[in-house]
């Protein structure tokens, strides 16, 4: 019997994350003042206060869902909770749980992640990719749709699914006219819906190519440690270790999908039975409970105080 943890990405923020979980834990808000040192801007204020556009900006929205889910993990150790078996993240979740794991010094990640989001948006300026969440489609309906729109571009435009994130719901990116055009090709296959999303980078295809060539030589001199928990990786969902082996996956990771449905499906099978969504907001939790639907599993997210208490009587058990 065990419990592992699992990080969310961006998409997750919000104005006013963590309220009330601050307010009850200082070391919440002196976490982000120490990320705020690395940035050179009141993060906790952004936050807090917004506006939600700023907030949103890629090179802003990473390092705010860090610093959020390190300062969580923090108040969970604080009040005695156990080491997981396991943890993994959503895309910059991965940053989250290498920090939480022991294997990255926090402000090295902070700066890490600011540049990895600049890097992400000079890849591909702001207005010319799209990201779409398609309901209601098998993956493989997906991939062939996005292979039938990217064919017939003649300008080379790109659309690669980008997230497999539970049965029944990918999440596709690229150039924005072969996102429109997968979409029209998926409502023909049966898709339920096709929600275009708020964000302009689309992550974890071929476009971001230009930034992981420069994320790899940032991660140069990044220096690794070996982890206190096991990391999952959704680029392969295996496990990576070794300093060099960690640096590969964080670059592949940028063009490749994130495969969380895989990812949650291997780590229920190495024997947890509680998923704990360290950080703001519950979206992992609902995809988990939409991967694998026995009740028997406890699928928890820590945002306040009250389900801090939840989540430690949880994993205690467990433990």
């Amino acid at each position: 019997m065990t419990f592992a943890f699992v990080f969310p990405g961006q998409g997750s923020q919000s104005v006013g994350m963590l309220t009330a979980l601050a307010a009850a834990e200082p070391i919440v808000q002196e976490t982000f003042a120490e990320a705020s040192a690395v940035l050179g801007y009141d993060l906790w204020q952004l936050c807090q206060q917004g506006p939600e556009e700023l907030l949103g900006a890629t090179e802003r929205t990473q390092p705010a869902m860090l610093t959020a889910g390190v300062a969580t993990w923090r108040v969970w150790r604080k009040h005695g909770g156990p080491l997981p078996a396991a943890m993994a993240g959503h895309s910059l979740g991965e940053y989250s749980a290498l920090v939480c794991s022991g294997a990255l010094d926090f402000k090295t990640a902070v700066a890490l992640v600011q540049f990895r989001g600049q890097a992400m948006q000079a890849a591909v300026p702001a207005g010319q990719g799209a990201m779409a969440a398609i309901l209601g489609v098998d993956d493989a309906d997906v991939e062939a749709a996005c292979a039938e729109a990217q064919g017939s571009s003649a300008a080379g435009e790109i659309v690669q699914a980008a997230n497999f994130n539970s049965p029944g719901q990918v999440v596709i990116a690229g150039s924005a006219a072969a996102v429109d055009r997968a979409i029209e090709v998926l409502k023909t296959k049966g898709a339920k819906r096709a929600i275009k999303l708020p964000v302009s980078v689309p992550s974890h295809t071929a476009l971001m190519q230009p930034a992981g060539e420069r994320l790899a030589e940032k991660l140069k001199a990044i220096e690794f440690a070996q982890p206190e928990v096991r990391d999952i990786y959704t680029v392969d969902v295996k496990t990576h270790q070794g300093p060099d082996s960690i640096r590969q996956a964080l670059v592949q990771q940028l063009v490749k999908p994130v495969r969380w449905t895989e990812t949650v499906r291997a780590i229920l099978a190495g024997g947890a039975k509680v998923l704990v969504e360290c950080g703001p907001g519950k979206v992992l939790t609902g995809l988990n409970r939409r991967v694998d639907k026995n009740k028997d599993i406890g699928m928890l997210a820590i945002e306040d105080p009250e389900s801090l208490q939840q989540a430690l009587a949880a994993c205690r058990s467990q433990s």
